[in-house]
């Protein structure tokens, strides 16, 4: 856009840009905006003229973004989000809120976050609700830049770095060990050398759809290979199948302790440990400074985080091997 269209740009198209990318319809976009959709489908013409771009194609039920869009929608979100945090109230009064919150998490997070946060705010914060969504982190910033979730919990299974406009915050540490049934012939003590491990019959959890899950990546890598007869992506499944079976597991060793009938599966130490995993926390940058999600960050982060494990938001991120590893 040249220097003169933005001199004579109307600002408020920029609120009708941005209600477009959020919500991905002109029906939506409308509603939020409290217009009528024909006055949003005016400024979508407006903006298309302004930029010379489409900017919005019809997909399915809703638009599409093009790339010129989505080149625009960075600098345009964060700068928009920027304004609306200085104009915006400051305060967020949990007691009196009438809010929803989306947090994607697999069923082992959620099973550890969802509970304490009930617990923490059902008298506290009566209005506040919680809604959980599947989990599939290949997806991640795909439904944060969507904004069909608040927040995600888990591991990004990227070996690259989160967009830039994808925050993060490390939270804790999952500690790995090799689950089976309490009757297990390698339940004993001194049995589970590392050939036994390798030859048992695995069981992998991959939330991701992998083909292969990263823990037989990391066993290639030493030229290993475990014998891995089902990949299930649901944790509770995966316990389910090894308390009725000879099935073994590498998983979250708390999951014994959770477990509906926890006796019936004990954890010991694999002989070849899995690479650490660090759940985190991811939010766009869009939400940065609104006051209710950022009450809700502060929450998440005081109950789960561990110090040790603090991060800044952009740079200085610890790096680490669970980047390819969900959770």
């Amino acid at each position: 856009m040249s220097i003169m269209s933005f001199r004579t740009l109307d600002l408020n198209l920029l609120k009708v840009f941005e209600a477009l990318m959020t919500e991905g319809a002109v029906t939506r976009a409308a509603s939020k905006l409290s217009l009528t959709q024909p006055a949003v489908s005016n400024a979508l013409g407006r903006l298309r003229e302004a930029f010379g771009d489409p900017l919005f194609v019809r997909h399915g039920a809703g638009v599409a973004p093009t790339q010129r869009a989505m080149a625009l929608w960075g600098p345009i979100g964060e700068s928009l989000s920027r304004i609306r945090g200085a104009l915006d109230e400051q305060t967020f009064v949990p007691a009196l809120a009438d809010v929803n919150f989306s947090l994607s998490m697999s069923d082992y997070v959620a099973g550890i976050v969802m509970p304490r946060l009930i617990t923490r705010f059902g008298k506290s914060a009566p209005g506040v609700r919680f809604q959980t969504v599947p989990n599939i982190l290949l997806d991640a910033p795909a439904l944060l830049e969507g904004n069909r979730v608040d927040c995600l919990i888990g591991v990004y299974v990227n070996e690259t770095l989160p967009p830039a406009h994808i925050r993060s915050r490390s939270l804790w540490t999952v500690d790995y060990g090799c689950v089976m049934r309490r009757d297990h012939p390698l339940a004993e003590a001194g049995k589970l050398t590392t050939r036994r491990f390798l030859n048992a019959r695995h069981v992998d959890v991959s939330l991701a759809g992998q083909t292969q899950p990263t823990f037989d990546t990391f066993l290639a890598s030493r030229g290993l290979k475990r014998n891995l007869v089902a990949t299930v992506n649901h944790y509770t499944v995966a316990c389910d199948m090894i308390r009725a079976s000879d099935l073994i597991g590498v998983l979250p060793s708390d999951l014994c302790e959770r477990a509906a009938a926890s006796g019936e599966l004990v954890t010991a130490r694999a002989p070849l440990e899995a690479p650490d995993r660090v759940i985190s926390l991811f939010w766009h940058q869009r939400n940065e400074t609104l006051p209710a999600h950022r009450w809700l960050r502060e929450q998440l982060v005081d109950m789960f985080a561990a110090p040790q494990l603090a991060a800044p938001a952009r740079g200085g991120r610890r790096r680490t091997s669970a980047r390819s590893i969900a959770a």
